[in-house]
């Protein structure tokens, strides 16, 4: 997993994290679905001391009634099934080796150890065995060829405790996996239902539940299909269900449909209370974060997808210019689509902010394919030009190589543990967030008996006021955009 940063302009800055959520109670005859670089926005929030904070809560008044409602359908959107049971598992890798899908930046044996990596993510998960086997068509129904195919059957029923095999490609077919499953008598699990029951162990506030939520409505509509059909071979699943002109497949799929259009409305709902809160934050890696900002109660985990949600952390830049870090989520190489569509929402806050900075392990042995993910990632989000082009490149753990020397000019080398580089990132940010933000920084001569200081208070950012008492005069040094500049000296020519 390669990460990254974000920086609003005082400025707000995104790391990495992934977004997610839990599903809710679709019907007791389905059964519940199981469920990594980034990078960090930041956004200069320029405003004087005392702006910014909280809204103030709303009274119990007429829509109180509607509004319980409304929170019960929340609750039972979030209510998430029994926690699945320890998982003993044999990681199998399908390795192509030739043709247009054999991957170009990296190798079988990390895509097994990343495979494994997500395994460990999971409490009570354990990873018995492992092995890689070459295919031609990962895309059939058996993955494997029938050599293959029949040492790895072979292989598993030699290993009695496993209960088990996580199949490291994006998604299996309903039909292959009932097909595996068939053969092998165990559960067989894709990325998609690992990387979707990382996301539920890991999702804390409602709006990552209800990605979740939301990220799982592929699975249950498949499982629904698959559980359809074999209830019309058992005992003719179609019939109408008690004389309402209504199948019970019919009865299922509209429950499905109803249950997502609560979801997304429910996600909307708090997007537009997120903007909200953004808007009023605009008038006044975690290790890296806390590096930057200095605070000792962020806890680092070296954990894929630690965090689910995002957070804010305050900082400062050289000027003293106030920022916002926004840690957001990590990402993983070959992350179902699916799964990054549910978390667009948690995604937004990189289009709104000043600056993106993608922070990478430099130490990682597939930090380019890391690399090639992240981007990606950010370019199919539609961000503005001027997002893109400004990215800052951070390489991180640059203590772990030894005389480590960057291959990109333009990177900053960074060790967010030792504390190396910080200062030059601290600098480059500011420059880019003041450029991009149209503000500048400099000293301005005023006249203390007149209104100037009490303006400039008003309108931009006074970082420093050299107060001269024998002539009634001070030196302020102020952070201010080009518009207010301009009103400035029309208001007070000297």
């Amino acid at each position: 997993m390669g990460s990254g940063l974000l920086l609003r302009g005082a400025a707000a800055l995104c790391a990495r994290g992934l977004c997610a959520a839990a599903a809710g109670r679709l019907c007791p005859l389905l059964p519940r679905p199981l469920s990594t670089g980034g990078s960090w926005c930041l956004r200069a929030a320029l405003g004087p001391p005392g702006r910014g904070e909280p809204p103030r809560s709303v009274g119990r008044g007429r829509g109180a009634a509607h509004s319980e409602e409304e929170e019960e359908d929340l609750e039972e959107l979030l209510a998430l099934g029994p926690p699945p049971g320890a998982q003993r598992l044999l990681v199998v890798h399908p390795a192509v080796k030739w043709g247009v899908k054999k991957p170009q930046l990296t190798t079988a044996e990390l895509q097994v150890a990343e495979a494994v990596a997500l395994i460990n993510t999971l409490h009570n998960w354990t990873v018995l065995d492992k092995i890689i086997l070459s295919t031609k068509t990962p895309d059939k129904k058996f993955i494997f060829g029938k050599g293959n195919f029949q040492i790895l059957t072979e292989k598993i029923k030699g290993l009695p405790h496993i209960t088990a095999v996580f199949l490291n490609i994006e998604r299996l077919s309903p039909l292959t996996k009932k097909e595996l499953e068939d053969a092998w008598g165990v559960t067989v699990f894709d990325r998609y239902t690992v990387v979707l029951h990382i996301f539920r162990c890991n999702a804390r506030t409602k709006e990552a539940k209800l990605q979740i939520a939301l990220a799982e409505i592929p699975l249950l509509r498949t499982n629904l299909k698959n559980e359809i059909s074999h209830l019309d071979q058992q005992r003719g699943g179609s019939r109408y269900i008690m004389g309402s002109g209504e199948t019970f497949m019919e009865m299922q799929y509209r429950l499905l449909k109803e249950k997502e259009f609560k979801i997304r409305n429910a996600l909307e709902k708090l997007r537009r209370k997120r903007s909200v809160l953004r808007t009023q934050r605009e008038r006044r890696k975690t290790t890296l974060i806390k590096a930057l900002t200095g605070d000792e109660g962020l806890q680092p985990q070296d954990q894929l997808f630690a965090t689910l949600d995002i957070t804010a952390h305050a900082g400062y830049l050289p000027s003293h210019l106030e920022v916002i870090y926004v840690d957001t989520i990590g990402f993983l190489s070959e992350l179902p689509h699916d799964l990054i569509e549910s978390f667009s929402a948690t995604l937004e806050d990189v289009a709104y902010s000043d600056l993106i900075v993608h922070v990478r392990d430099i130490s990682h042995p597939e930090t380019v394919l890391q690399k090639a993910s992240v981007l990606s990632v950010l370019k199919n989000l539609n961000l503005p030009s001027h997002l893109l082009d400004s990215v800052v490149e951070v390489h991180n753990k640059v203590d772990l190589i030894e005389r480590y020397q960057s291959p990109e000019t333009n990177a900053i080398a960074v060790s967010a543990l030792l504390g190396y580089g910080l200062e030059e990132l601290k600098e480059e940010i500011e420059r880019i967030v003041l450029k991009t933000t149209g503000k500048r920084i400099l000293t301005i001569k005023v006249n203390l008996a007149g209104p100037q200081l009490s303006w400039l208070y008003k309108e931009a950012t006074v970082q420093e006021v050299d107060v001269m008492p024998e002539n009634g005069t001070a030196n302020v040094k102020v952070i201010i955009s080009n518009s207010a500049l301009g009103k400035c000296k029309k208001l007070f020519p000297q």
